[in-house]
Formats: C-alpha cells, sequence, structure tokens
C-alpha cells in the first residue's frame, strides 16, 4: 500500500511540473473590468506566470472547501462531545452504583462482580 501511495503522488508530482512547464506565459489578472476600473481610476491588476494563477485558484479553492466541511460538520462534532459527556457521565453513575452495591461485603466477591 506504502508502494502505491509513493507512485500516486509521484504521478500528481509529474503532472503539476508538466503543467507548470506548458504553462509559463505572463498573463495579466484583472479583478476588475476595464469598462468599470477606467472611470473610477483603480485598476489592481497582477501579473504572473499561468502555471501561478492556475495553482493559486486551486489551493483557494480547496481552502473553501475544508472551511466549508469544518463549518458543515460543526453539529456534528458537538454531538459528538455531548454523547461522550454523557458516556462519562453515565459511567460515573454506574461505578458509583457498584461501590453502593458492595459495601459492607467482602472486597473479593465485590472484585468478582465488577469483573462481570
Amino acid at each position: 500500500m506504502k508502494y502505491i501511495r509513493y507512485t500516486f503522488w509521484a504521478v500528481v508530482g509529474i503532472a503539476l511540473i508538466i503543467v507548470g512547464m506548458a504553462n509559463r506565459d505572463i498573463v495579466t489578472l484583472r479583478a476588475m473590468p476595464e469598462a468599470l476600473a477606467n472611470p473610477l481610476g483603480i485598476s489592481p491588476d497582477i501579473q504572473m506566470p499561468l502555471f501561478m494563477a492556475i495553482f493559486i485558484g486551486v489551493g483557494v479553492g480547496l481552502l473553501i472547501g475544508f472551511l466549508w466541511e469544518w463549518v458543515r460538520e460543526h453539529r456534528l462534532r458537538s454531538d459528538a462531545r455531548a454523547t461522550g459527556r454523557e458516556r462519562d457521565a453515565l459511567k460515573r453513575e454506574v461505578d458509583s452504583l457498584k461501590t453502593e452495591k458492595h459495601e459492607g461485603k467482602d472486597e473479593i466477591v465485590a472484585l468478582l462482580d465488577k469483573a462481570s
């Protein structure tokens, strides 16, 4: 399984290198259309290689997806915490009831009951 994982990541790395080499041309990224930027007098333009724009877009998309999933699973995590707290409280209650049950009895009998 380890070799399959290494092979997969090697193929992904080679694919990223090939995409980067094929898209080395400089492109201009504009935050606003020219028709809107010219009257306002602002033109936030960035020039970078195309492969960087592609990789940054993929990275931002992944971050947005991870954040979306984290927010979506908040209810599941809070339910799991509540269930864990309830389980711990019930375990403490059962342990205290077992100790009360065996008060004044022989310790060996109490240990045998506790094991079963």
